[in-house]
């Protein structure tokens, strides 16, 4: 991936507690993603959210369990987003999945 390249970004939120054949869905993601080649995927843990359903998730000292939101995000050439999507489509059973056009200013080092 150049900064000269037609890019996507990829986001895929779900909860923490999606799985995915027995797995944490958001590894399982980027496992499958890093089996296609992906540039790079990151997985952020959110602090508080609310979605389709309006219950508000967030993290309680005393919750035992959370469903928290994660973001698995991938940055990459347009072909290969595109060629991702019908992959997470499968595998995301329950939230969100967008791609938006990104311009890339700088990519790994130099």
């Amino acid at each position: 991936m150049k900064p000269s390249d037609n890019c996507k970004v990829l986001k895929i939120y779900v909860s923490e507690d999606s799985k995915y054949k027995g797995h944490n869905l958001y590894h399982a993601l980027v496992i499958k993603l890093k089996e296609l080649g992906m540039a790079g995927v990151t997985v952020t843990r959110g602090l508080e959210s609310y979605g389709k359903s309006r219950a508000i998730h967030n993290m309680k000292i005393l919750d035992l369990s959370s469903s928290l939101p994660i973001i698995v995000e991938v940055i990459d050439k347009s072909e290969m987003v595109e060629k991702a999507l019908p992959i997470i489509n499968e595998m995301v059973k329950e939230g969100l999945v967008l791609t938006s056009d990104v311009n890339v200013i700088k990519y790994g080092k130099g």
